[in-house]
């Protein structure tokens, strides 16, 4: 199915330029700026200085990440006219930039509980970005569907923790949590 939806998407040549735009929204100096003031904003004007913290480390992991399980599957990259050196293309570093940068910055400044469509319209936000970014690179040829596809599936891992680690730290002085039998009665 990677080769057939890959043949597919090069065929389409009228859309290189906008595919080239599409996937440099995952490159690092494109996406980190934008965590990088989303979570300064988070910190400084919504106080969710904890939050930042955890979101700003979960980032840091993503590139390790990326980089060992591409060492271990060593999938050569799409298409007989790329001679590259190393053939870790699984999965993609861009994708995962992209998803874990835009979903992280996402959570950053998600509006308060009570704001459910607020926080529905920004979380769904960061989908449609993350698929331009995905299609972009297969249709310019970087990166196999699959490599994107297994990408997402990473970040959704990262984002989920990294959520859970940030509301199990609670909020600037609000109580512990009571979980287990105990806090029933």
């Amino acid at each position: 199915m990677d080769a057939s939806v890959l043949r597919e998407a090069a065929a389409e040549r009228s859309v290189r330029p906008v595919a080239q735009f599409l996937s440099d929204l995952g490159d690092l100096p494109v996406a980190l700026p934008v965590l990088a003031c989303a979570l300064g904003w988070a910190a400084w004007r919504l106080g969710r200085w904890r939050e930042a913290v955890v979101y700003a480390v979960a980032m840091a992991c993503a590139a390790p990440i990326v980089v060992l399980l591409k060492a271990l599957v060593a999938r050569p990259a799409p298409g007989t006219a790329r001679l590259v050196a190393h053939s870790g293309y699984f999965p993609s570093g861009h994708a995962m930039t992209a998803a874990a940068a835009y979903g992280l910055a996402a959570l950053a400044l998600m509006p308060s509980p009570e704001r459910v469509t607020a926080r529905r319209a920004l979380g769904a936000s960061a989908v449609p970005l993350n698929v331009a970014v995905g299609a972009g690179l297969v249709w310019r040829g970087y990166h196999w569907p699959l490599d994107v596809a297994a990408s997402w599936c990473l970040a959704g891992a990262l984002l989920a923790a990294a959520y859970r680690v940030s509301r199990s730290w609670g909020s600037p002085g609000s109580a512990p949590r009571a979980t287990g039998p105990a806090s029933a009665g």
